[in-house]
Parts: C-alpha cells; structure tokens; sequence
C-alpha cells in the first residue's frame, strides 16, 4: 500500500472526543416531536408511519456519534438502506431524517482512518441502493450523496485543523518550558559562581581568620542547597519535554523578556542578576501616553527566587502587552502585585470594551483564541511549572482582567 493511503488507513482516533453534551440532549428534544409534527402534518409523506418510526428510531444515534461513529453510522444508513429493499415505489423518509450529516461528520472528525474508509462503504452502499432499487432521480442522489460528502469533508477539515492547533499549543508550551530552564540554568550560574568566590575566600583566610572561613562554608552551604533546589526544578521542566525539541513556532521569540522593555544579558560565565518584581514600575506610561499604566507593589517581593520572579516578570509583562494591542478604548491599565509568606499574587486589568479579535482568550472567553497568538497558553504554562495558576476573562464591569498566583518558594523540589 502506498505511502499515504496507509498513513491515512492507520490514523488513530483523536484524543478528547466528548461523550454527550447538553446539546446533544436537546437536540434529540427538538428532532423527535419535530419528525412527529412532519409526519403527521405533511400530506406528501411517503409510508407515513414508517417515515415517522424510522427517523424517531435514528434519532438517538446522534447521542454516540463521536465515541462510537462507525457504529452509529452502520446503524443509521443501514436501516435506511434496509427500508429502501422492503417498501416500493419512493422510500419512507422525512426532510427532519437531514440531521444523518451528523453522524457523517462526526465519523471523519473523530473516527479512526478504518473507520472512516468502511463508514464511507456504507454511506456510498446506500446511495446506490436508493438509486438502483427505489427508483430515485440519479441527478437528485448525485445533490444528496455531495451533500453527505461536503459533511464528511468538514469533519476531516476540523479534524485537522484542532490537530494543527494542538500542535502549536504545545510548541507554545515547550517553548515556555525552555525558557523556565532557561531562567534556572542562569540562576545555577550565579550560585555556583557566588560558592567558587567564598569557597577562594575561605581558602585565603582559614589560616589568618578560622572566623571568616567559617563563614564562607555557611554561605557556601546555603548557595549549594539551592543550587541543588534549581537543579532539580530543571530536570523537573526538561523531563517534560518530548525526546526530540520541535522548533520554535514562526513569530514566537525564545529570548528573554526584561520588565523594563529592554532585553537583558546574560553572560556565559559569571553572576547572572535576574529580573527583580520592583523592575514592574519601569511599566508605568509616562505622563499624557494612553492607555496609562498604574502599578502597584505590596509586600516583601525582594527575597523571592529568581525562577518566581521571573515568572512574574512575564506575566505581568504579557497581560500589560496583550491590554494595550487589544483592548479597546481603554485609558487605564493597572497592574497589582501583593507578595506574603505564602504566594505572590498577580492582577492585570483595563478598563477597554471586549475585543473579538483577542488572540489570547480560552475557555469562556469573549477575546477568543482564533487567531496567531497564543501568550495566555505560555503564561498558564509557566505558572502551572511553579506550581501556580494563570486565568483571564472579563472584568466585573467593563474590560478584561489576568490573574495568576504564584508559590513564594516555587513549585516544591
């Protein structure tokens, strides 16, 4: 078998498929009282009672068109196949029976490539039944059978393309993931570089101060114990990624993102000073810019880990950035950032009209995720790897708002 018939043969069924939503439920309430209503009020039916039983019976195959849609889609063409060999003359059917595109979308969109080519037998079974033993209009079949094609079609396209979307949602994720790393790997750098200058300066006045040199293995051993800490949070991130890296997706940068707008180096050897969550107000606009930027800091934020302030660093920086491109006619931003003994806790809001072409929306949001961007994705990523959380939606009254928390220590080692 070639290549890609195979390839399209062994495709597995997609993960997620949902079993039965609320929809589907009043769905099926509205299609059977409405078969009935046709049945009953339609004076050109054709085996009226038949008609009004077959599409009453198919009904509920739409309540398993995804976990089971090979199965329902033999049990619905099948009985119609099979009514169109035992009656004569036109076959019993209901223009309500159009809700079988369903479950032939459904086929192809959650379906596994068996299951889609032998759903396709039957379907393309069906159509030739109806047209070699009932009779049918073959220009008529020719209209029907493109319809039921131009619905599988769908389904394959949105098959596709959420796989497209998962992918990108991942490199996102990776992505995020190395720059965590990233971040650890520098904050290492800077503890092992502070245990060489004290473990030189042990070395030079144990003899002359025992004092001092008593100092230096204390210090040495709290550098050492968190490096030791940063260590294991690195192999922690890394052990989530895949054995091969994909590449970065196209427009998604993986250098580092500086609170103050600029971007910060990062020597090979030597201290590395990460960013600091009192860097924040380099945010603030400057006096008569629009939207305004107000930021506010509570609480001890100076001896947080570099990793969470980092993290708090980006997410602060990504909300403020997402706000001015998206929010519309908004004046205000303003940024809150309260530390205690147990967390760091992040709010971002404005007060702008909802934007429909928001790029960085999920679940209930109205600036859905449709478009290129995926910065919301990376921010719950990197929050979720400290061991805290992201979210994002509409504000009390007007404009949008982000929110995220962050363990004070980091996610624990």
């Amino acid at each position: 078998m070639p290549a890609l018939p195979r390839s399209l043969w062994d495709e597995p069924r997609p993960p997620g498929a949902p079993a039965r939503v609320w929809r589907d439920w009043a769905l099926v309430g509205v299609l059977v009282p409405a078969a009935v209503l046709e049945g009953t009020l339609r004076p050109d039916v054709p085996w009226r009672t038949l008609s009004i039983l077959l599409t009453v019976a198919l009904v509920p195959t739409l309540l398993w068109r995804r976990t089971r849609p090979l199965l329902m889609v033999a049990i619905a063409f099948g009985l119609c196949g099979l009514a169109g060999l035992l009656t004569t003359g036109e076959p019993p059917t209901l223009n309500t029976m159009a809700f079988l595109l369903l479950p032939a979308y459904a086929l192809f969109r959650w379906g596994s490539g068996r299951e889609a080519a032998a759903g396709a037998a039957i379907i393309l079974g069906k159509v030739a039944v109806s047209t070699a033993v009932d009779g049918t209009d073959p220009a008529a079949m020719f209209g029907a059978f493109a319809i039921l094609c131009a619905a599988m079609a769908a389904g394959g396209a949105a098959r596709y393309r959420a796989r497209a979307l998962q992918r990108e949602m991942e490199q996102v994720k990776l992505l995020e993931r190395q720059r965590l790393a990233r971040d650890l790997h520098d904050t290492v750098a800077h503890h092992v570089t502070a245990i060489a200058i004290r473990a030189q300066a042990g070395l030079a006045t144990a003899e002359t101060h025992p004092g001092a040199a008593t100092d230096a293995l204390s210090v040495i051993e709290a550098e050492a114990t968190r490096t030791l800490a940063e260590m294991r949070a690195i192999v922690r991130v890394l052990r989530r990624d895949q054995p091969s890296d994909p590449p970065a997706p196209p427009g998604l940068s993986a250098e580092p993102v500086s609170c103050g707008g600029s971007t910060p180096h990062t020597p090979r050897n030597g201290p590395v000073h990460g960013p600091r969550v009192t860097d924040l107000r380099r945010l603030a606009s400057a006096a008569g810019s629009a939207p305004a930027v107000e930021v506010g800091i509570s609480g001890d934020v100076d001896g947080l880990p570099p990793s969470v302030a980092a993290a708090a660093c980006r997410l602060v920086q990504e909300a403020v950035t997402n706000a001015r491109r998206h929010a519309r006619h908004a004046t205000r931003i303003d940024v809150r950032v309260t530390a205690d003994d147990t967390a760091v806790r992040l709010r971002v809001s404005d007060d702008g009209e909802p934007c429909d072409g928001d790029d960085d929306g999920g679940p209930g949001d109205s600036r859905p995720a449709a478009a290129a961007g995926y910065g919301l994705v990376g921010m719950r990523e990197r929050a979720g790897l400290l061991g805290g959380t992201c979210d994002a939606g509409p504000g009390p009254g007007r404009g949008w708002t982000v929110t995220a928390v962050l363990p004070r220590a980091g996610r624990e080692t």
